[in-house]
């Protein structure tokens, strides 16, 4: 056994400051004098490639990301020079390779940390161009998940649903891949075919199939079939209070505007759960809105209890100086909600309205922009940015919105009344607004939205209601 069994064992051990302390030293040793570590003969390429290895992999556990790439990279240049004058290669299940050559930490795998690292430093670019230089057949799961993310995150919609199908052909129970591939439009149909032939050999898997239509309606924005979907799979007593779904269900009824219905299944599943973190945010949001503020006071030090590496906490809090009015306060809680998790449209949504409060609308407007591009389907996000282009007097930029959404969105109570919001800014198109707001209180009597705008409407005309 020598010393780089030694530094190996402790990796596997997982004892990562002493892997550190001593992959630093024989690294520095054998540069000075390779002839220190082994009497005989020089540290071997093979060797330094392991110690390397080893020495990055704990610099990564320090959330050291930088060096570790540093590192990382200097093990794939000892590599490359191994595989040029070394004829020990990675075991490939011959029983004649050298336990040496078994050994091996794997390119691949160091090529995958380093891509974690430039995802931890938000180099997503260098994340791509790493992965992609891993031939497409030797791409593990784990590998091809990470590139449909970074694929999908850079807008390049077409590789990201080739990597999504790719995991789940690999593994059909990829479930977030499940949701990757029905957030980029492939249809529901298609997605469930990729998972058909393990739904039939696997018992207790028949409720899949309604899984994977509940969430293409998700995404394709028809939230009342999604809710009634999801509530069908929610009374099967084997899904019975499970925390996820009853996630899903709060936020399409958020999302169809049954805010008192969103809030009831956020407390139930926070209760299932109490150190949930997911989805906090949009109650937090609920929560401020009624004017509650103690109760999102008292949830943002507990999420903050449980962690403050994600956006939930910050939001949040940013959601309690908002409605209290201090909103430079929560605009800095919405940057650093948004630094943590850029994808975080809740944060997007609470630094743009911040901003817009504060009288910096042009740049609202790119928040909300974005807030729309990750979540077309949530019809807050364009609320926001129409408001955005009434408080800037754009009122056309605000009705071309509003059509865009009326049509996309389809015809219910919520468009309408944005439409009707917009219509109501210009005198020309005020009794359209009228008959758009009758009918969504038609489709909804106890719509708030629209019930306040009719108030305002009639109050505008001289009536009493």
């Amino acid at each position: 056994m020598n010393v780089i069994d030694h530094v190996r064992d402790m990796a596997a051990a997982g004892l990562h400051s002493n892997v550190r302390l001593l992959s630093s030293l024989l690294l520095t040793m054998s540069n000075n004098n390779p002839m220190l570590l082994f009497s005989r003969e020089l540290l071997s390429a093979s060797q330094k490639y392991q110690l390397l290895v080893y020495h990055a992999d704990s610099l990564f556990h320090d959330k050291e990301y930088r060096n570790a790439v540093s590192k990382y990279t200097m093990a794939l240049q000892q590599k490359k020079a191994l595989s040029k004058t070394s004829k020990v290669r990675p075991s490939t299940g011959n029983s004649a390779s050298t336990p040496q050559s078994q050994c091996l930490p794997s390119e691949i795998e160091v090529k995958y940390k380093m891509a974690e690292c430039y995802t931890m430093l938000k180099q997503d670019k260098d994340a791509i161009a790493i992965l992609d230089g891993i031939p497409s057949r030797q791409r593990t799961p784990k590998i091809n998940m990470m590139l449909a993310n970074l694929y999908k995150k850079a807008g390049q919609e077409r590789p990201s649903v080739t990597s999504y199908k790719e995991v789940l052909r690999q593994c059909p129970l990829a479930l977030d891949a499940i949701l990757g591939l029905l957030s980029l439009s492939v249809k529901g149909a298609e997605v469930a075919s990729m998972t058909m032939n393990v739904i039939q050999t696997v018992p207790n898997l028949d409720w899949l199939s309604v899984w994977i239509k509940a969430y293409a309606f998700v995404h394709t924005g028809d939230n009342s079939r999604a809710i009634n979907t999801i509530c069908s799979l929610e009374k099967k007593s084997l899904l019975r209070d499970n925390v996820d779904l009853l996630g899903s269900l709060a936020d399409l009824y958020f999302r169809a505007g049954d805010n008192k219905n969103s809030v009831l299944k956020f407390e139930q599943a926070q209760m299932l759960d109490p150190y949930l973190i997911k989805g906090m945010d949009v109650y937090g949001y609920l929560l401020a809105r009624e004017g509650r503020l103690e109760d999102v006071e008292n949830l943002g030090c507990r999420l903050f209890n449980i962690s403050d590496q994600h956006a939930e906490p910050w939001v949040v809090s940013g959601c309690h100086s908002f409605y209290s009015k201090r909103y430079s306060r929560a605009l800095y809680l919405g940057a650093k909600a948004i630094q943590l998790n850029s994808n975080s449209v809740q944060a997007l949504l609470l630094k743009g309205a911040a901003l817009r409060n504060m009288g910096r609308v042009q740049e609202a407007i790119i928040h909300f922009r974005e807030a729309i591009r990750l979540s077309p389907c949530r019809l807050d996000c364009y609320e926001g940015l129409i408001e955005c282009y009434l408080a800037s007097n754009s009122i056309r930029e605000a009705m071309v919105m509003a059509n865009n959404v009326y049509k996309t969105l389809g015809a219910n109570a919520q468009t309408l009344t944005l439409l009707a919001t917009v219509c109501l800014e210009d005198p020309v198109t005020q009794e359209k607004a009228k008959t758009l707001l009758d009918k969504a209180l038609t489709q909804r009597p106890d719509y708030i939205k629209a019930v306040v705008k009719k108030a305002e409407l009639l109050r505008s005309r001289g009536h009493i209601w």
